[in-house]
């Protein structure tokens, strides 16, 4: 396989869709630094391992001798990004825009190289462009073709307000590329629409258009959902390295693979002889230790990553249990409570059902051992801890 070959197919690595392939395979095969562009909208302070995935394609082209772009979106981000939204979203003041934007380059530099990466603000040019520039910008495309965009079309449909200025989103980011003259642009899934608007800008520029690389968006620890912290299904990269181990150890083998494909940086090769050890009888518990550790050394460090691994050992898998826990007292009149009841209660499952769900699957316990009997009252004047799954535990008293 060819230089060329071997970097195209690790930049394909994970990728849901590139548009257009043999376009973005030509301009590697001219030899030169390609300018890579992704830009973030800081509208928030922190970023979890969703957000990495694009951060993580960005490593790769950088490693290969790319130009990589890691733009801040603080003009975009005082305009409120639509995408996805079924509500206009209320933009962001300058200061907490810039506020968000000092931390996101904290983050984002655990994963790239700091002397290597370009950072830009597009308020440069933005501001720049001024009222009739904005205008000008505004007459390249018509209401219908926005209208194309499904989120905008949903809402139209049904009888939610598009503000005027929502319009502009796509527009600006598409002008981002023609400021930049990038060569590619990595986004979401969920940017298809803004992407393109890039090329068309470009091409009306007389730029060569910019390849658009889409990568999906990360399940969170549900398996189904994308991440996300308003769904509490998120992993944090500031998060302490227990949590993110334990969060780690509690996703589905299939998930694993997943997070492996879009989150881990061992080559292709290596991550193949996993699957083959699994597939010939090796516990996948110890291919998802070596991720855990390896995510936990990106955003913290090797003897955090050995640390966390200890202390999972020590709760989990030798059934010790931690010293801090939610502590619960519950009165009953003196008639004790039921077990599925008392789960629910002290926040161990969403749902009487799901008690008795893991009642059965064997997930639930009393002092480490368990629970059996899903008819259990348990009797006034007891205090415990109550464990579900391996992550979740709490103190009750019953009164």
């Amino acid at each position: 396989m060819s230089d060329v070959s071997q970097a195209f197919a690790e930049i394909k690595r994970g990728a849901e869709e590139i548009l257009l392939e043999d376009e973005l395979l030509e301009k590697l095969k001219e030899g030169k630094p390609l300018k890579i562009k992704a830009g973030f909208d800081p509208t928030a302070p922190d970023l979890h391992l969703g957000h990495t995935v694009l951060i993580n394609k960005l490593r790769q082209f950088q490693q290969q001798g790319h130009e990589v772009i890691f733009l801040i979106g603080d003009f975009t981000g005082m305009i409120g990004d639509p995408t996805g939204k079924n509500v206009t979203r209320k933009p962001l003041t300058k200061e907490d825009v810039l506020a968000n934007a000092e931390t996101y380059k904290e983050q984002v530099f655990k994963i790239l190289d700091p002397e290597k990466t370009r950072v830009e603000f597009n308020s440069t040019w933005m501001e720049k462009l001024g009222a009739a520039g904005m205008l000008k910008l505004a007459s390249r495309q018509t209401v219908a073709r926005m209208m194309e965009r499904d989120d905008f079309k949903k809402r139209y449909a049904g009888g939610q307000s598009i503000a005027i200025h929502e319009f502009m989103y796509p527009l600006v980011q598409g002008w981002d590329s023609v400021a930049l003259e990038s060569d590619v642009e990595l986004g979401g899934t969920d940017q298809k629409f803004n992407l393109l608007m890039g090329r068309e800008l470009q091409k009306g520029e007389g730029q060569r258009p910019q390849t658009v690389l889409m990568m999906p968006l990360l399940e969170g620890l549900d398996g189904v959902q994308k991440m996300s912290k308003s769904l509490g299904n998120y992993i944090g990269i500031t998060e302490s390295p227990s949590d993110m181990f334990g969060k780690i150890m509690s996703i589905s083998d299939d998930l694993m693979w997943r997070y492996y494909q879009l989150l881990s940086f061992k080559p292709l090769e290596e991550i193949e002889g996993f699957k083959k050890q699994v597939d010939e009888g090796a516990n996948p518990r110890d291919v998802k230790i070596a991720l855990a550790k390896e995510i936990i050394e990106r955003f913290h460090d090797q003897a955090s990553a050995e640390a966390a691994h200890q202390e999972f050992i020590n709760r989990f898998q030798k059934g010790a249990i931690p010293d801090e826990m939610p502590e619960f007292t519950f009165e009953t009149n003196g008639e004790g409570m039921a077990i599925a009841n008392l789960l629910k209660e002290a926040g161990l499952v969403g749902s009487t059902s799901e008690a008795l769900r893991m009642i059965k699957q064997g997930a639930a316990k009393i002092e480490g051992e368990k629970v059996t009997d899903n008819k259990l009252q348990v009797a006034v004047g007891s205090e415990a801890v109550y464990q579900v799954g391996k992550r979740k535990f709490a103190r009750v008293t019953v009164k």
